[in-house]
């Protein structure tokens, strides 16, 4: 068999140090280039960055919000469960209502996704909320329209979704807006790739 790298702690040095040789991290802030590097080290992408936008106080907004107990909202279980929650700076509860009674009748009835109907019941914990969809684009449409709706707005957005149909369009559009906001341009994103951001960004060390 081949021989192979058995000690945990230099394979996680040695990822890290890789990541940071092979990307190109010169045009991000230091808070976002933190995040960037968690997010490649859970997809393995070091051209990732090429496609990383942001808004100036993400990163700022999403800690302290999440400093100051605020929920994390998540489009798809995958995305909640990867959310370690020893990292979480107030004991944050972790939200997913996709699983809900009701979500898929709702669906129905409003002629659209689980994911998207799911975000109705995000209404009353909404503000101040920092929010991780990776997974339905649909669900990141849904979340600007409600924001458009009703004026209240999340700390911050990590908008993450992967897809074929919808997923460009939906970072384009968060880009776009005035929220706080970090979107991985293009079709690639994703549930672990959103999580790693989310406790990238809980955590203040890497």
């Amino acid at each position: 068999m081949t021989d192979y790298l058995r000690d945990g702690a230099e394979i996680y040095r040695r990822s890290f140090a890789t990541i940071r040789a092979e990307s190109d991290l010169t045009r991000l802030p230091p808070d976002v280039a933190q995040v960037a590097v968690r997010m490649i080290h859970s997809c393995g992408m070091t051209d990732l960055t090429g496609d990383l936008d942001w808004s100036p106080n993400v990163v700022r907004d999403a800690r302290a919000a999440l400093r100051a107990g605020a929920p994390i909202l998540c489009d798809a279980m995958m995305v909640a469960s990867g959310v370690t929650r020893r990292r979480l700076p107030a004991g944050n509860e972790v939200v997913c209502t996709l699983g809900e009674p009701g979500v898929a009748e709702l669906a129905e009835k409003l002629a659209t996704t689980r994911s998207a109907a799911a975000l109705e019941l995000w209404r009353d914990r909404l503000g101040g909320a920092v929010v991780a969809i990776g997974n339905a684009p649909t669900a990141l449409f849904r979340l600007l329209e409600i924001v458009a709706e009703t004026g209240v707005r999340p700390a911050a957005v990590l908008g993450i979704p992967v897809g074929f149909i919808g997923a460009a369009e939906s970072k384009q559009a968060l880009a776009e807006s005035d929220l706080e906001h970090l979107v991985v341009h293009g079709r690639r994103g994703g549930s672990a790739m959103t999580a790693a951001a989310v406790n990238a960004i809980a955590s203040e060390v890497d």
